[in-house]
């Protein structure tokens, strides 16, 4: 089983990084979840220790799927579903591209309307 502890501190660091003006609704040694400030509240981002990976949700490219027209082979291989990335390790290269990926869903996030 693989240590997971630097996995998922890494990642919460790089989402918390873009937390300014959010809400962790949770913020724990398991989970980071962060939802806008708005009314509604929309989730942005998570990330998650699971049993096995450190899981890391990004909601912006769900709804605008564009925002991953430019990733690499290898941070898509990394890919779950349509919003999460899951690792067992540190990859210093992936982590970088993870942080462009994620300060480009907040610059989208910031840029829409309230509300939608």
């Amino acid at each position: 089983m693989p240590d997971l502890d630097p996995v998922f501190e890494r990642l919460a660091a790089m989402l918390r990084e873009h937390a300014e003006g959010l809400v962790a609704t949770r913020d724990d040694a398991d989970q980071l979840y962060l939802e806008t400030s708005q009314d509604p509240a929309e989730f942005f981002g998570a990330v998650m220790r699971k049993k096995a990976q450190v899981a890391y949700h990004l909601m912006p490219v769900y709804r605008d799927p564009g925002l991953l027209a430019d990733l690499s082979p290898a941070l898509r291989k990394r890919m779950q579903g349509k919003s999460c990335f899951n690792f067992t390790r540190i990859d210093d290269d992936l982590f970088a591209e993870l942080a462009v990926l994620t300060a480009r869903c907040r610059a989208a996030q910031d840029a829409q309307p309230a509300g939608r």
